[in-house]
């Protein structure tokens, strides 16, 4: 299917005269969690404010019929095949024929694609066959996805090209900050049009931030004058939870006292990271909390922490600095991180330099200087918090762009 995507232009699109029903193609869903899902589920309930919305996605393991129909919006499930060693399936749309006749009856005036695999081509492919526009946003950096599992560099550079003729084929491509917009325009070969559309989140600061701190150290056995950290995310190593576990040991050696650090999350790596934390002597100060999904509870935990912690290469822009800014809780990035694209390091948020003993010295000096802690807090709350209401009613607003050219 990818070699015909060369052949259709954006030029082809014909721009309806009024946006009644726009679909959304992802490549995983709900039981699973993760940033992307969480954008598409935002946009979709929010977007039924102004036109219907069908979410296209796969049947990933442990749903539940019950669990779709819940949703205010309407979710269209394909086959998938369970991907053995990873967290995620693999959507099998072109071998569920009862999928492909919903797409054909689904009527969408909009096809707006968050993956560029078989869920996303097969947007692509209905949009261009049905002459819609579409459009595509760039969550992730996808050669770093490819380098790990294919290791040979004509295999990565392969697989690039595929994703790229599928986001090339877009009328728009929406990039999650300036830094992907960058990576994908002078590194990957983006040529379809492209501009920034930044992430928000649901979240709202806590009415009460004591309650919010007794309520957490009563669930996780945190004493009440303890410093808390805390990264909410898959617990993976490519997001480089494992540097965070080294570097708050090297902190505990430079002389970092009565810490609690609170992983919040489930994944693949659990065990090696439990394995870790015991191999460098932080069972007493690390809680591995599990999977919280509770909206309210989340909203406490990041209240509760005096630093988001981290560090990842791999994130794009995640959904949990936005989270964490909006209760006013600064994140600690590293140097180089296309997520930390959004912040003012110093300002509204820290970036340290490369290796564990630098990262360790920042929290350090961060926690040595309340003053300046408490600008940076509050900045990181004006400046970085954004809400999904405000930012849905501008992506409603692009869509309609195309139902006017």
């Amino acid at each position: 299917m990818l070699f015909f995507l060369p052949f259709f232009k954006s030029k082809n699109a014909n721009f309806v005269a009024e946006m009644k029903k726009v679909g959304l193609f992802i490549d995983t869903w709900y039981p699973m969690v993760d940033g992307v899902i969480k954008v598409v589920d935002n946009y979709a309930r929010r977007l039924m404010q102004y036109c219907d919305v069908v979410v296209f996605c796969p049947e990933t393991r442990g749903y539940r019929k019950e669990d779709d129909a819940a949703h205010p919006y309407e979710v269209v499930r394909c086959s998938s095949i369970p991907l053995i060693g990873n967290d995620y399936d693999i959507p099998t749309p072109a071998l569920d024929p009862v999928f492909e006749a919903r797409i054909l009856k689904s009527g969408i005036d909009l096809v707006h694609i968050h993956s560029p695999f078989t869920l996303g081509l097969s947007g692509v492919l209905y949009a261009k066959i049905r002459h819609l526009p579409v459009v595509a946003t760039l969550h992730s950096q996808y050669r770093q996805d490819f380098e790990k599992p294919l290791k040979i560099k004509g295999a990565v550079d392969l697989a690039m090209g595929g994703v790229m003729r599928v986001f090339n084929a877009c009328d728009e491509c929406w990039a999650v900050n300036a830094g992907i917009k960058d990576l994908y325009e002078n590194e990957y070969g983006l040529t379809a049009p492209c501009k920034v559309r930044l992430n928000a989140t649901d979240h709202v600061p806590v009415a009460d931030p004591a309650r919010a701190a007794a309520i957490v150290n009563e669930t996780y056995g945190i004493p009440a004058e303890a410093t808390v950290f805390l990264f909410v995310g898959r617990i993976n190593f490519i997001k480089n939870i494992d540097f965070t576990v080294r570097a708050l040991a090297r902190a505990k050696e430079m002389g970092l006292k009565n810490f609690r650090m609170l992983f919040v999350g489930k994944g693949q790596d659990e065990e090696k990271l439990a394995a870790l934390v015991q191999e460098v002597g932080l069972q007493d100060e690390v809680v591995l909390c599990g999977l919280v999904s509770d909206r309210e509870m989340l909203q406490n935990l990041y209240s509760r922490a005096k630093l988001f912690l981290f560090p990842s290469l791999y994130d794009a822009n995640s959904l949990v600095q936005i989270e964490a800014a909006c209760q006013g809780t600064p994140t600690v990035f590293l140097e180089g991180a296309k997520t930390a694209a959004t912040v003012t390091p110093g300002v509204n948020a820290y970036v340290s330099q490369p290796g564990e003993d630098n990262y360790a010295r920042m929290i350090m000096d961060i926690l040595s200087d309340p003053a300046g802690y408490e600008r940076v807090s509050a900045a990181a709350r004006s400046d970085l918090y954004l809400n999904w209401d405000d930012v849905v009613k501008e992506v409603y607003a692009d869509y309609c762009t195309f139902t006017a050219k």
